[in-house]
């Protein structure tokens, strides 16, 4: 084929492609659905083109004017925001609680996956303080000597409390991003890390209430415990999602369905890191505290668990939802591995 035939074959489709960059020059917000659809499809035809006219005519004006058409559009399909705080507030406001809600069922999952064994093994080290020696960990073991005699161990000297703090937000964001991380494994070592997390959680509880100090012991974890095990149960949802993508990728490439669940998790999972920021600032120095009073650390651990579900499962429902929309509907169309045909 000529390039003249070429370009009377296609000139059509490139015109079309024309007028939609002249009417979305200012965002592609400003193009209806069926609009952003047809871009999509222009566009992925057009990169097509390009490649067709480098390889048969490199040197004619056709190929130019193309080249330059396709990166009219990538300009404008991938165009930034003007300020990198209105990512981050969109973020904030409403990508990161939607994100969440997007993947409630795994969220639940993980969260039942915690606190079942917690309440057996509670249970169960309440009415026999002996099973706690094969229920906890060999760490937590050490600790049964402690409880017996009635005495705690989260005792934090005053000049330690700010390297303390560091090392508990240090330390959870890793057991978060190990719970996430493990998915990959189809979920199995996730579940494990929150069963195993869970039988430690309860099996202290109930060696501390067999004793009689588990108020004590709660006193201590409820300032920074709503918000800590908050984030558990959603790195642990995010861990199993990605497992639940390798064992059941629908229509999808087990890969591209492993991508696109991963994209998602981590969107996620990184606004996880403040939530630990504040509960290890909590942990540090609120909660081991003996001048405050148990009202107030308790008061702090039920409304910071009720501002973060608040936030979690309200905020991003009532503004922007159809551009919001849009937006996911372009960029899949963008990036699905089997585009429609049009």
């Amino acid at each position: 084929m000529k390039a003249e035939q070429f370009y009377e074959s296609r000139q059509s489709d490139w015109k079309k492609l024309s007028d939609l960059l002249k009417k979305g020059q200012n965002g592609v917000q400003r193009l209806s659905p069926e609009e952003v659809d047809q871009l999509g499809r222009l566009y992925r035809a057009a990169t097509s083109d390009l490649a067709l006219a480098q390889r048969d005519f490199p040197q004619h004006k056709v190929t130019t004017y193309l080249n330059q058409l396709v990166g009219r559009s990538h300009a404008i399909i991938y165009r930034h925001e003007p300020l990198a705080w209105r990512r981050l507030v969109h973020y904030v406001t409403k990508g990161f609680p939607q994100a969440y809600r997007s993947i409630w069922p795994f969220i639940l999952t993980s969260a039942l996956l915690i606190i079942i064994p917690a309440i057996l093994s509670a249970m169960v080290v309440n009415y026999d303080p002996n099973s706690a020696e094969w229920i906890l960990p060999p760490g937590a073991q050490a600790l049964i000597p402690k409880v017996e005699d009635k005495e705690l161990w989260v005792d934090i000297p005053i000049e330690e409390r700010p390297y303390t703090s560091a090392f508990i937000m240090s330390n959870n964001i890793q057991v978060s991003f190990m719970a996430f991380g493990s998915g990959i494994l189809a979920g199995v070592l996730t579940a494990w890390i929150l069963v195993f997390n869970g039988l430690m959680l309860g099996g202290l509880t109930g060696l501390t209430a067999h004793y009689d100090i588990g108020f004590e012991l709660w006193t201590f974890v409820i300032g920074h415990g709503v918000v800590e095990l908050s984030v558990i149960f959603i790195a642990g949802g995010a861990g199993l999602s990605l497992g639940w993508a390798v064992i059941y990728p629908g229509l999808h490439r087990r890969r591209d369905a492993l991508t696109l669940a991963a994209r998602k998790s981590i969107y996620l999972i990184f606004g996880c890191v403040p939530l630990l920021v504040i509960a290890g600032t909590i942990e540090g120095f609120i909660s081991p505290n003996e001048n405050i009073p148990w009202p107030v650390k308790w008061g702090v651990g039920i409304t910071t668990g009720l501002l973060l579900y608040t936030y979690l499962l309200l905020a991003g429902r009532t503004s922007s939802v159809k551009r919001a929309k849009r937006r996911f509907r372009f960029r899949s169309l963008l990036t699905s591995p089997n585009p429609p045909n049009g």
